[in-house]
């Protein structure tokens, strides 16, 4: 873990990106500004457990649920491809000519 001492009005920069900024200091309390990408998420660190865990939950929940059962090797006669034309038509200018 990196440490730093940092006053009101001084920023640090992590990835060229994200800009943390000391705001105020309230007794044991620091307000912290954060600039951020939007496609980054930011999160106080109970909020980002919270996720997680509502994340774990929602993948264990789904995982339990009835899986639509597969039918057995050979259940369905193979389909034979649809046969092709030996004649095709090509439209150009309004009429249709065979090849």
């Amino acid at each position: 873990m990196l440490i730093l001492s940092r006053k009101p009005n001084e920023s640090v920069v992590i990835d060229g990106r994200i800009l943390v900024t000391i705001v105020r200091v309230e007794g044991e309390v620091v307000k912290v500004g954060i600039e951020a990408p939007k496609h980054v998420p930011v999160h106080r660190r109970e909020v980002y457990e919270e996720i997680q865990k509502n994340n774990q939950e929602a993948l264990a929940w789904m995982r339990q649920q009835a899986v639509v059962p597969r039918l057995p090797a050979g259940a369905l006669p193979p389909q034979e491809p649809p046969p092709r034309s030996s004649v095709a038509t090509v439209a150009s200018a309004g009429t249709r000519r065979a090849l």
